[in-house]
C-alpha cells in the first residue's frame, strides 16, 4: 500500500521504517492488551508446566496481526501474498480458538484444520510458482516434479512445520528464539539465491514481530504465545522455505525444531497406529528430556538449542 504513495526506489528506507514500526507496535499492543488474553491453565504432563498457570496466553494473535498489517502496508501487493497472509491468520485463529477453549481441541480436529490449510497453501504455491526444485543453491542439482507428488510433499512440509513448531513451544523463549534463527537462515538462503525482495521483507517483518513478543517471553516469561503463535510461525516458515525454491533446505534450516518437536510426533504416530515403541526412555519433546533427565535449566535449554541451530545455519550458509 505504501508503495502507491512513495517511489519504490526508497525500498531500503521503507524496509527500515517498517521494521521499527513492526517491533514497536508489537511491544506496545502486547503491553496494553496482555491482560485481556486468555489465561494458561498449566500443563499436567509438561516439566514445570505449573509455572505457566495463570499467565496470559495466545499472544500470537497480537504479533501475527501486527505482521499481517505491516505486510499489507509496506510490501508491494500481490494476490499470492494476500492468500498466504490470509492462511497465516487462519492458522493463528485456529490456534487462538484452541487457546481460549475451556477444553483443549482434540488432536484430530487440529490436524484436519492444519491439513486443509496446507492443501490450500500447496495448491496456491504451485499455481504461482510451478514445481521446479533446487536441491541446494545450484541449477545443476535441480529438477521439475509432477504436480501431484509436489503438492503431496508440500502439504507434508507445511503440516510438519506447523506441528514441530507447536510441539517445541514449552520453554520460555525457546520456540520464538529458534524460529527467529530459522527465519533468518531462510532469509540468508533467499539472499544467496536472489529471491524476490518482498519475500525477504516478509521474513524480516515476522522475525521482528517475534522479537517484540520475546521481550515479554524471556525467562521468566510474563505471557505465552500459545497455539495462536506457534501454529502461525510454523505455517509461515513453510511458506518462506517453499518460496526459496529449495524446500529440502528446511531440514538444516530448522533442524533443532524438527528434532525437538518432531521426535515426539514420530513416537506417538508409531505407537498409536503400528504399536511400535521407540525412544521409550526418552521424554519428548526433547527439551523436556533435557530438563528432567539431564538437569538442564530452562535458560540452558534455550541457549544450547539455539547454539546448535546457529552452528548448523552458519555451516549451510557459509560452507
Amino acid at each position: 500500500m505504501i508503495f502507491k504513495l512513495i517511489d519504490s526506489s526508497y525500498i531500503n528506507e521503507i524496509t527500515f521504517i517498517s521494521i521499527i514500526i513492526a517491533f514497536t507496535a508489537t511491544c506496545v499492543i502486547i503491553s496494553l492488551c496482555k491482560n485481556i488474553l486468555p489465561r494458561d491453565q498449566g500443563r499436567a504432563f509438561a516439566i514445570n508446566g505449573n509455572k505457566s498457570e495463570g499467565k496470559p496466553r495466545g499472544a500470537g494473535i497480537i504479533f501475527v496481526f501486527v505482521f499481517a498489517v505491516c505486510s499489507l502496508l509496506f510490501i508491494p501487493y500481490s494476490n499470492e501474498m494476500l492468500i498466504y497472509l490470509i492462511l497465516v491468520i487462519a492458522a493463528m485463529l485456529s490456534g487462538y480458538l484452541d487457546d481460549r477453549a475451556n477444553s483443549p481441541w482434540g488432536e484430530y480436529k487440529k490436524g484436519i484444520i492444519d491439513l486443509i490449510l496446507a492443501i490450500i497453501c500447496a495448491i496456491t504455491y504451485v499455481n504461482y510458482n510451478g514445481t521446479h526444485i533446487q536441491l541446494f543453491y545450484s541449477d545443476a542439482l535441480s529438477f521439475t516434479m509432477p504436480v501431484v507428488p509436489f503438492v503431496i510433499l508440500a502439504v507434508i512440509l507445511i503440516w510438519a512445520s506447523i506441528n514441530v513448531t507447536n510441539c517445541s513451544d514449552g520453554v520460555d523463549g525457546l520456540c520464538g528464539t529458534l524460529s527467529i534463527i530459522s527465519m533468518i537462515t531462510i532469509y540468508g538462503i533467499c539472499q544467496i539465491k536472489g529471491i524476490d525482495a518482498s519475500v525477504k521483507h516478509m521474513i524480516l517483518l515476522f522475525a521482528v514481530c517475534l522479537l517484540g513478543y520475546l521481550w515479554f517471553n524471556a525467562s521468566p516469561s510474563r505471557l505465552l504465545m500459545g497455539d495462536a503463535g506457534s501454529r502461525a510461525i510454523g505455517f509461515f516458515m513453510a511458506v518462506a522455505i517453499l518460496k526459496t525454491g529449495s524446500p529440502f533446505l528446511f531440514i538444516p534450516a530448522a533442524i533443532v525444531l524438527i528434532v525437538d518437536g518432531g521426535l515426539g510426533l514420530v513416537k506417538v504416530f508409531l505407537l498409536r497406529f503400528f504399536k511400535i515403541k521407540i525412544l521409550s526412555s526418552t521424554r519428548t519433546p526433547i527439551h523436556d528430556h533435557m530438563r528432567k533427565n539431564k538437569g538442564w535449566s530452562d535458560t540452558q535449554v534455550v541457549f544450547r538449542f539455539s547454539i546448535l541451530q546457529l552452528v548448523v545455519s552458519l555451516a549451510m550458509l557459509f560452507a
